[in-house]
Protein backbone atom coordinates (compact mmCIF):
# COMPACT_ATOMS: atom_id res chain seq x y z
CA UNK A 1 0.00 0.00 0.00
CA UNK A 2 1.54 3.28 -1.07
CA UNK A 3 2.49 5.90 1.38
CA UNK A 4 -0.28 8.86 1.10
CA UNK A 5 -2.46 10.76 3.47
CA UNK A 6 -5.24 9.10 2.59
CA UNK A 7 -7.74 7.18 4.64
CA UNK A 8 -8.61 3.69 3.18
CA UNK A 9 -9.78 0.35 4.42
CA UNK A 10 -8.69 -2.73 3.25
CA UNK A 11 -9.82 -6.05 3.57
CA UNK A 12 -8.28 -9.67 3.94
CA UNK A 13 -10.04 -13.24 4.72
CA UNK A 14 -9.27 -16.62 6.02
CA UNK A 15 -10.84 -19.69 6.38
CA UNK A 16 -10.94 -22.95 8.81
CA UNK A 17 -8.70 -26.11 8.00
CA UNK A 18 -12.39 -27.59 8.17
CA UNK A 19 -13.45 -25.54 4.94
CA UNK A 20 -14.23 -27.32 1.70
CA UNK A 21 -11.40 -25.99 -0.19
CA UNK A 22 -9.14 -26.55 2.75
CA UNK A 23 -10.04 -30.21 2.69
CA UNK A 24 -9.08 -30.28 -0.61
CA UNK A 25 -6.12 -28.63 -0.14
CA UNK A 26 -4.95 -30.77 2.86
CA UNK A 27 -5.34 -33.79 1.48
CA UNK A 28 -3.12 -33.35 -2.07
CA UNK A 29 -0.64 -32.23 0.13
CA UNK A 30 -0.87 -35.12 2.78
CA UNK A 31 -0.66 -37.05 -0.55
CA UNK A 32 2.44 -35.30 -1.83
CA UNK A 33 3.84 -35.53 1.63
CA UNK A 34 3.53 -39.34 1.60
CA UNK A 35 5.28 -39.68 -1.75
CA UNK A 36 7.96 -37.47 -0.76
CA UNK A 37 8.85 -39.86 2.51
CA UNK A 38 9.44 -42.76 0.01
CA UNK A 39 10.71 -40.77 -2.81
CA UNK A 40 12.09 -37.27 -2.75
CA UNK A 41 11.88 -36.57 -6.78
CA UNK A 42 8.44 -37.03 -7.00
CA UNK A 43 6.79 -35.10 -9.83
CA UNK A 44 3.21 -34.50 -8.79
CA UNK A 45 0.27 -32.47 -9.39
CA UNK A 46 -2.51 -33.65 -7.14
CA UNK A 47 -6.05 -32.33 -7.26
CA UNK A 48 -9.01 -32.91 -5.03
CA UNK A 49 -13.26 -32.73 -4.57
CA UNK A 50 -15.01 -32.93 -1.73
CA UNK A 51 -18.63 -32.79 -1.61
CA UNK A 52 -21.05 -34.72 0.49
CA UNK A 53 -20.24 -38.44 1.29
CA UNK A 54 -17.41 -38.44 -1.25
CA UNK A 55 -13.69 -37.11 -1.93
CA UNK A 56 -12.31 -37.79 -5.52
CA UNK A 57 -8.60 -37.37 -5.73
CA UNK A 58 -7.51 -36.96 -9.52
CA UNK A 59 -4.63 -35.63 -11.57
CA UNK A 60 -1.17 -36.74 -12.62
CA UNK A 61 1.89 -38.23 -10.43
CA UNK A 62 5.30 -40.04 -11.04
CA UNK A 63 6.64 -42.12 -8.40
CA UNK A 64 8.37 -45.13 -7.10
CA UNK A 65 6.24 -44.57 -3.67
CA UNK A 66 2.96 -46.61 -3.32
CA UNK A 67 0.35 -44.59 -1.38
CA UNK A 68 -2.59 -46.14 0.24
CA UNK A 69 -4.85 -42.76 -0.85
CA UNK A 70 -8.04 -44.00 0.76
CA UNK A 71 -5.99 -44.39 3.98
CA UNK A 72 -4.21 -41.12 3.65
CA UNK A 73 -7.90 -39.17 2.97
CA UNK A 74 -9.25 -40.52 6.15
CA UNK A 75 -6.50 -40.05 8.12
CA UNK A 76 -6.43 -35.97 7.04
CA UNK A 77 -10.31 -35.46 7.81
CA UNK A 78 -10.28 -37.20 10.86
CA UNK A 79 -7.02 -34.58 11.63
CA UNK A 80 -9.20 -31.87 10.97
CA UNK A 81 -12.19 -33.06 12.78
CA UNK A 82 -14.56 -34.36 10.66
CA UNK A 83 -14.80 -37.92 12.85
CA UNK A 84 -18.70 -37.93 13.99
CA UNK A 85 -21.44 -38.98 11.21
CA UNK A 86 -23.80 -36.08 12.31
CA UNK A 87 -21.62 -33.54 10.43
CA UNK A 88 -22.71 -34.93 7.76
CA UNK A 89 -18.94 -35.66 6.34
CA UNK A 90 -17.24 -38.35 8.42
CA UNK A 91 -13.80 -40.04 7.79
CA UNK A 92 -15.06 -43.48 8.65
CA UNK A 93 -17.48 -43.56 5.97
CA UNK A 94 -16.83 -41.08 3.05
CA UNK A 95 -16.57 -42.94 -0.03
CA UNK A 96 -12.52 -42.51 -1.70
CA UNK A 97 -12.26 -42.57 -6.28
CA UNK A 98 -8.90 -42.22 -6.74
CA UNK A 99 -8.08 -41.31 -10.80
CA UNK A 100 -3.96 -40.36 -10.06
CA UNK A 101 -2.50 -41.16 -13.55
CA UNK A 102 0.91 -40.73 -14.56
CA UNK A 103 2.48 -37.53 -15.39
CA UNK A 104 3.02 -36.22 -19.20
CA UNK A 105 6.25 -37.84 -20.21
CA UNK A 106 6.02 -33.70 -22.23
CA UNK A 107 6.18 -32.53 -18.88
CA UNK A 108 8.89 -34.52 -17.36
CA UNK A 109 11.39 -34.19 -20.05
CA UNK A 110 11.75 -30.65 -19.53
CA UNK A 111 12.05 -30.86 -15.87
CA UNK A 112 14.70 -34.14 -16.02
CA UNK A 113 18.47 -33.14 -16.21
CA UNK A 114 20.02 -34.15 -19.36
CA UNK A 115 16.53 -34.64 -21.07
CA UNK A 116 14.40 -32.11 -23.43
CA UNK A 117 15.99 -29.36 -25.31
CA UNK A 118 17.64 -27.86 -22.79
CA UNK A 119 19.55 -30.18 -20.85
CA UNK A 120 19.63 -28.78 -16.96
CA UNK A 121 16.46 -29.22 -14.86
CA UNK A 122 13.88 -27.04 -16.40
CA UNK A 123 10.52 -25.11 -14.36
CA UNK A 124 7.81 -27.51 -14.04
CA UNK A 125 5.75 -24.99 -16.46
CA UNK A 126 5.52 -21.33 -17.41
CA UNK A 127 4.50 -19.01 -15.33
CA UNK A 128 4.97 -15.76 -13.36
CA UNK A 129 4.72 -15.77 -9.31
CA UNK A 130 5.14 -13.37 -6.59
CA UNK A 131 6.55 -13.12 -3.47
CA UNK A 132 5.96 -10.06 -0.74
CA UNK A 133 7.03 -8.66 2.67
CA UNK A 134 6.42 -5.25 4.18
CA UNK A 135 7.20 -4.24 7.56
CA UNK A 136 3.41 -4.10 9.43
CA UNK A 137 3.69 -6.91 11.44
CA UNK A 138 7.19 -9.24 13.31
CA UNK A 139 6.05 -11.60 10.51
CA UNK A 140 6.91 -9.23 7.52
CA UNK A 141 3.56 -10.00 6.34
CA UNK A 142 0.22 -7.49 6.12
CA UNK A 143 -1.74 -6.97 9.05
CA UNK A 144 -5.12 -7.95 7.74
CA UNK A 145 -4.05 -10.92 6.85
CA UNK A 146 -2.33 -11.98 9.99
CA UNK A 147 -4.87 -10.95 11.71
CA UNK A 148 -7.22 -13.11 9.48
CA UNK A 149 -5.66 -16.13 10.12
CA UNK A 150 -4.93 -15.40 13.84
CA UNK A 151 -8.88 -15.55 14.56
CA UNK A 152 -9.17 -19.08 11.85
CA UNK A 153 -5.91 -21.22 14.18
CA UNK A 154 -8.22 -19.59 17.42
CA UNK A 155 -11.72 -20.72 15.93
CA UNK A 156 -9.77 -24.19 15.33
CA UNK A 157 -8.16 -24.09 18.94
CA UNK A 158 -11.19 -23.47 20.84
CA UNK A 159 -12.95 -26.36 18.92
CA UNK A 160 -10.45 -28.88 19.71
CA UNK A 161 -9.11 -28.04 23.21
CA UNK A 162 -13.54 -27.82 24.10
CA UNK A 163 -13.52 -24.69 25.16
CA UNK A 164 -16.30 -24.24 22.95
CA UNK A 165 -17.01 -27.87 22.65
CA UNK A 166 -20.28 -26.24 20.30
CA UNK A 167 -18.04 -25.36 17.36
CA UNK A 168 -17.56 -27.67 14.15
CA UNK A 169 -14.48 -27.91 11.69
CA UNK A 170 -15.99 -25.43 9.07
CA UNK A 171 -15.26 -21.16 9.66
CA UNK A 172 -14.06 -18.37 8.10
CA UNK A 173 -12.78 -15.03 9.25
CA UNK A 174 -12.46 -11.82 7.66
CA UNK A 175 -10.48 -8.43 8.50
CA UNK A 176 -11.10 -4.53 7.76
CA UNK A 177 -8.04 -2.35 8.73
CA UNK A 178 -7.64 1.42 8.90
CA UNK A 179 -5.21 3.10 6.79
CA UNK A 180 -3.90 6.29 7.34
CA UNK A 181 -0.85 7.20 5.29
CA UNK A 182 -0.31 3.93 4.29
CA UNK A 183 0.25 3.03 8.03
CA UNK A 184 -2.32 0.30 10.14
CA UNK A 185 -4.46 2.28 12.25
CA UNK A 186 -7.30 0.77 13.74
CA UNK A 187 -9.33 -2.74 12.81
CA UNK A 188 -12.98 -1.32 10.95
CA UNK A 189 -14.86 -4.71 11.06
CA UNK A 190 -14.41 -8.44 11.71
CA UNK A 191 -16.61 -10.61 10.17
CA UNK A 192 -16.55 -14.67 11.96
CA UNK A 193 -18.81 -17.35 10.56
CA UNK A 194 -18.30 -20.23 12.74
CA UNK A 195 -19.68 -23.90 12.04
CA UNK A 196 -21.61 -25.30 14.88
CA UNK A 197 -24.08 -27.37 16.43
CA UNK A 198 -28.15 -27.29 16.80
CA UNK A 199 -27.98 -27.01 20.39
CA UNK A 200 -26.43 -23.70 20.76
CA UNK A 201 -27.91 -20.13 20.79
CA UNK A 202 -26.86 -17.78 18.36
CA UNK A 203 -26.61 -14.89 21.14
CA UNK A 204 -24.22 -17.45 23.06
CA UNK A 205 -22.14 -18.49 20.31
CA UNK A 206 -21.56 -14.58 19.68
CA UNK A 207 -20.63 -13.78 23.31
CA UNK A 208 -18.31 -16.78 23.24
CA UNK A 209 -16.47 -16.24 19.88
CA UNK A 210 -16.10 -12.53 21.06
CA UNK A 211 -14.45 -13.18 24.34
CA UNK A 212 -12.30 -16.66 23.36
CA UNK A 213 -11.67 -15.66 19.86
CA UNK A 214 -11.95 -12.06 18.59
CA UNK A 215 -10.65 -10.37 21.64
CA UNK A 216 -7.65 -13.01 22.35
CA UNK A 217 -6.34 -12.68 18.91
CA UNK A 218 -6.96 -8.85 18.11
CA UNK A 219 -4.89 -7.87 21.70
CA UNK A 220 -3.31 -4.70 21.25
CA UNK A 221 -5.83 -3.92 17.92
CA UNK A 222 -9.28 -4.49 19.84
CA UNK A 223 -11.15 -1.06 20.20
CA UNK A 224 -15.11 -0.89 21.00
CA UNK A 225 -15.32 1.27 17.54
CA UNK A 226 -15.13 -2.37 15.28
CA UNK A 227 -18.16 -2.93 13.41
CA UNK A 228 -18.66 -7.09 14.30
CA UNK A 229 -20.61 -9.44 12.55
CA UNK A 230 -20.88 -13.00 14.00
CA UNK A 231 -22.70 -15.70 11.71
CA UNK A 232 -24.60 -13.22 10.15
CA UNK A 233 -27.18 -14.92 8.77
CA UNK A 234 -28.18 -16.30 12.15
CA UNK A 235 -27.09 -19.81 12.08
CA UNK A 236 -24.49 -21.97 10.10
CA UNK A 237 -25.16 -25.76 11.32
CA UNK A 238 -24.88 -27.29 7.66
CA UNK A 239 -20.82 -26.85 6.73
CA UNK A 240 -18.28 -28.68 5.40
CA UNK A 241 -18.50 -30.77 1.92
CA UNK A 242 -22.15 -31.34 2.22
CA UNK A 243 -22.77 -27.38 2.37
CA UNK A 244 -20.56 -26.52 -0.47
CA UNK A 245 -18.31 -28.39 -2.56
CA UNK A 246 -14.27 -28.13 -2.11
CA UNK A 247 -11.85 -27.97 -4.75
CA UNK A 248 -7.96 -27.96 -4.34
CA UNK A 249 -6.31 -24.49 -5.26
CA UNK A 250 -9.57 -22.74 -4.65
CA UNK A 251 -8.09 -20.49 -1.78
CA UNK A 252 -4.98 -19.06 -3.29
CA UNK A 253 -5.59 -15.61 -1.72
CA UNK A 254 -6.08 -16.78 1.73
CA UNK A 255 -2.77 -19.15 1.00
CA UNK A 256 -0.80 -16.21 -0.11
CA UNK A 257 -0.85 -12.15 1.11
CA UNK A 258 -5.12 -11.64 1.60
CA UNK A 259 -4.91 -10.13 -1.75
CA UNK A 260 -2.16 -7.38 -0.35
CA UNK A 261 0.51 -7.87 -3.23
CA UNK A 262 -0.79 -10.14 -6.09
CA UNK A 263 -0.93 -13.96 -6.74
CA UNK A 264 0.74 -14.76 -10.56
CA UNK A 265 0.68 -18.43 -10.66
CA UNK A 266 -1.63 -21.00 -9.88
CA UNK A 267 -2.00 -22.55 -6.28
CA UNK A 268 0.90 -24.35 -4.21
CA UNK A 269 -0.91 -27.54 -2.73
CA UNK A 270 -0.68 -30.60 -4.55
CA UNK A 271 1.74 -29.42 -6.68
CA UNK A 272 5.63 -31.01 -6.83
CA UNK A 273 8.41 -28.23 -6.36
CA UNK A 274 9.61 -28.59 -9.90
CA UNK A 275 6.11 -27.01 -10.78
CA UNK A 276 7.91 -22.95 -9.88
CA UNK A 277 4.00 -22.24 -9.28
CA UNK A 278 5.02 -23.43 -6.06
CA UNK A 279 8.71 -23.15 -5.94
CA UNK A 280 9.10 -20.30 -7.25
CA UNK A 281 6.80 -18.31 -4.68
CA UNK A 282 8.70 -19.85 -2.11
CA UNK A 283 11.68 -18.14 -3.63
CA UNK A 284 10.14 -15.06 -4.43
CA UNK A 285 8.96 -14.37 -0.75
CA UNK A 286 12.43 -15.34 0.37
CA UNK A 287 13.68 -12.94 -1.21
CA UNK A 288 11.35 -10.14 -0.75
CA UNK A 289 11.15 -10.91 3.24
CA UNK A 290 15.07 -10.53 3.54
CA UNK A 291 15.15 -7.11 1.49
CA UNK A 292 12.90 -6.08 4.07
CA UNK A 293 14.62 -7.35 6.72
CA UNK A 294 18.05 -6.42 5.58
CA UNK A 295 15.88 -2.67 5.96
CA UNK A 296 16.46 -1.68 2.78
CA UNK A 297 12.79 -1.40 1.96
CA UNK A 298 9.77 -1.08 4.38
CA UNK A 299 7.65 -3.32 1.17
CA UNK A 300 8.99 -5.32 -1.13
CA UNK A 301 7.40 -7.10 -4.38
CA UNK A 302 9.46 -9.69 -6.08
CA UNK A 303 8.37 -10.60 -9.12
CA UNK A 304 9.91 -14.04 -11.14
CA UNK A 305 8.96 -15.24 -14.45
CA UNK A 306 9.80 -18.79 -16.23
CA UNK A 307 9.61 -20.53 -19.93
CA UNK A 308 8.32 -24.52 -19.22
CA UNK A 309 11.65 -27.08 -19.65
CA UNK A 310 14.41 -23.59 -19.30
CA UNK A 311 15.87 -23.04 -16.26
CA UNK A 312 16.67 -19.74 -15.84
CA UNK A 313 13.88 -17.40 -15.27
CA UNK A 314 12.70 -14.85 -18.05
CA UNK A 315 12.62 -12.07 -15.90
CA UNK A 316 13.23 -10.94 -12.62
CA UNK A 317 10.91 -7.33 -11.23
CA UNK A 318 12.10 -5.84 -7.55
CA UNK A 319 9.51 -2.91 -6.90
CA UNK A 320 9.49 -1.81 -3.19
CA UNK A 321 6.52 1.05 -3.44
CA UNK A 322 8.85 4.04 -3.25
CA UNK A 323 10.36 2.78 -0.02
CA UNK A 324 13.77 1.39 -0.96
CA UNK A 325 16.79 2.84 0.58
CA UNK A 326 18.33 1.59 -3.02
CA UNK A 327 16.92 1.90 -6.59
CA UNK A 328 14.71 -0.99 -7.42
CA UNK A 329 17.13 -1.73 -10.03
CA UNK A 330 19.93 -2.03 -8.03
CA UNK A 331 17.98 -4.48 -6.02
CA UNK A 332 17.47 -6.40 -9.11
CA UNK A 333 20.65 -7.33 -9.67
CA UNK A 334 21.27 -7.76 -5.46
CA UNK A 335 18.83 -10.28 -6.02
CA UNK A 336 20.15 -12.17 -9.12
CA UNK A 337 23.93 -11.96 -7.88
CA UNK A 338 22.56 -13.09 -4.14
CA UNK A 339 19.43 -15.79 -4.60
CA UNK A 340 19.76 -18.78 -6.67
CA UNK A 341 16.79 -18.27 -9.25
CA UNK A 342 16.71 -21.91 -11.45
CA UNK A 343 14.06 -24.62 -10.16
CA UNK A 344 17.09 -27.13 -9.35
CA UNK A 345 18.87 -24.23 -7.40
CA UNK A 346 15.85 -23.23 -5.88
CA UNK A 347 15.05 -27.17 -4.35
CA UNK A 348 18.69 -27.68 -2.87
CA UNK A 349 19.03 -23.89 -1.26
CA UNK A 350 15.63 -24.34 0.75
CA UNK A 351 15.77 -28.10 0.57
CA UNK A 352 12.46 -28.42 -0.70
CA UNK A 353 12.17 -32.68 -1.45
CA UNK A 354 10.92 -33.22 1.80
CA UNK A 355 7.95 -33.54 3.41
CA UNK A 356 6.86 -30.58 5.10
CA UNK A 357 3.53 -29.39 3.22
CA UNK A 358 0.72 -30.92 4.48
CA UNK A 359 0.96 -28.25 7.49
CA UNK A 360 1.44 -25.45 5.04
CA UNK A 361 -2.29 -26.07 3.37
CA UNK A 362 -4.29 -24.33 5.95
CA UNK A 363 -3.63 -21.04 7.55
CA UNK A 364 -1.15 -19.57 4.58
CA UNK A 365 2.32 -20.33 3.26
CA UNK A 366 3.85 -16.99 4.88
CA UNK A 367 4.42 -15.13 7.85
CA UNK A 368 3.93 -19.04 9.87
CA UNK A 369 5.48 -18.60 13.04
CA UNK A 370 3.92 -21.79 14.96
CA UNK A 371 6.16 -23.73 11.86
CA UNK A 372 9.66 -24.10 10.85
CA UNK A 373 9.62 -23.16 6.85
CA UNK A 374 12.56 -22.48 5.07
CA UNK A 375 11.76 -19.60 3.13
CA UNK A 376 10.54 -17.85 5.97
CA UNK A 377 14.48 -17.22 6.95
CA UNK A 378 16.31 -13.81 7.08
CA UNK A 379 19.98 -15.50 6.78
CA UNK A 380 20.68 -13.07 3.52
CA UNK A 381 20.18 -9.67 5.32
CA UNK A 382 23.62 -9.01 5.98
CA UNK A 383 25.13 -10.02 2.18
CA UNK A 384 22.30 -8.03 1.01
CA UNK A 385 22.98 -4.96 3.04
CA UNK A 386 27.19 -5.91 2.38
CA UNK A 387 25.80 -5.52 -1.81
CA UNK A 388 23.64 -2.88 -1.95
CA UNK A 389 27.02 -0.77 -0.64
CA UNK A 390 28.88 -1.64 -3.92
CA UNK A 391 26.38 -2.32 -6.66
CA UNK A 392 26.75 -0.22 -9.34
Amino acid sequence: MKNNNQTKLFTSESVTEGHPDKICDQISDALYDEMLRQDKKTHAGIECFATTGLVLVGGEARTKAYVDIPAVVRRTLKKIGYDKPEYGFCYSDVGVISTLHEQSPDISQGVDEGKGEFKEMGAGDQGLMFGFACDETKELMPLPITLAHGLTRKLAEVRKNKKLPYLRPDGKSQVSIEYIGGKPRRVSTIVIAAHHSEEVSTEKLREDILQQVIKPVLGKWFNKNIQIFINSTGRFVLGGPPADAGLTGRKIIVDTYGGYAPHGGGCFSGKCVTKVDRSAAYAARYIAKNIVASGLAKQCLVQLAYAIGVAKPVSVFVDTYGTGKIADNKLERIVEQIFPLKPAEIIKQLNLERPIYEQTAAYGHFGRTDIKLPWEKTDKMKEIRKLSRNVA
